[in-house]
């Protein structure tokens, strides 16, 4: 008798535990499986724009063009260099340089002279040769911080593209390179990111004590209700001596 009224405290208690933790995190389970069904559905391609910007540049160098020697190049730079790459930028071959700390410099490759960090009108003709869709003209302008929609390289260029999808292309000042591209399915996908990790403002910290709190609550929602399903499974009666 003592243990069967034990049992049954034992099975209210956990009942209610149960009932708690579902009408507190039950909202954010519903979030969790929405914006993880919405964020599977969406094509990856369509995110990152890669059906409407072509990030690779098909110009190819020619192997027949004279150019300077590698150590020209490296006595135009004062800090240690990692790698040195070939490469065309908007129709001129070039030397990028990337220095121990990261940051990047180019040269032209024939005479190795610096060349200045890209400007507007080159930053919008790479971005136009990139672009695959129908738009009317784009319009240029700076980042110089970063934005929940831009975490990237700066300085940088935002060339806006006036189509049905508001798409943007970011390129950096120091290389010419095309560092990130948005659209409404990145907007729309990084919209449901945020409320996936609970990140509601800067939708990248996987680690925000509110996600923490919930999944661990999510964890004890799912333990209780395993109990509950241990104590209310049928069980055959015994027959009577």
């Amino acid at each position: 008798m003592v243990l069967r009224s034990n049992r049954l405290r034992l099975h209210v208690g956990v009942s209610r535990v149960h009932r708690w933790l579902a009408l507190i995190i039950g909202v954010q389970l519903l979030l969790w499986f929405a914006s993880g069904l919405i964020m599977s559905v969406l094509p990856i391609d369509r995110v990152r724009g890669e059906h409407i910007v072509d990030r690779a540049s098909l110009a190819t160098l020619d192997q027949g063009r004279a150019r300077a020697p590698l150590d020209i190049v490296l006595r135009q730079v004062a800090a240690p260099v990692r790698e040195v790459r070939y490469r065309m930028l908007a129709g001129r071959e070039v030397a990028e340089v990337e220095m121990a700390d990261g940051s990047v410099q180019i040269h032209d490759a024939e005479t190795a002279s610096a060349i200045p960090p890209v400007n507007a009108a080159m930053a919008r003709a790479v971005a136009v040769r990139a672009y695959r869709g129908k738009s009317a003209p784009p319009s240029v302008r700076a980042v110089t911080s970063a934005s929940t929609e831009y975490k990237g390289v700066l300085p940088a260029w935002r060339i806006d593209f006036p189509d049905q999808d508001s798409t943007r292309v970011y390129i950096a000042q120091n290389s010419g390179r095309i560092v990130a591209v948005r659209n409404g399915t990145w907007r729309l996908y990084d919209f449901f990111w945020g409320l996936h990790i609970m990140d509601w403002k800067n939708h990248e910290d996987f680690n925000t004590p509110w996600l923490i709190g919930f999944a661990g609550g999510g964890l004890a929602l799912a333990i209780a209700g395993s109990a509950l399903l241990y104590f209310r499974w049928p069980r055959k009666r015994r027959r009577k001596s």
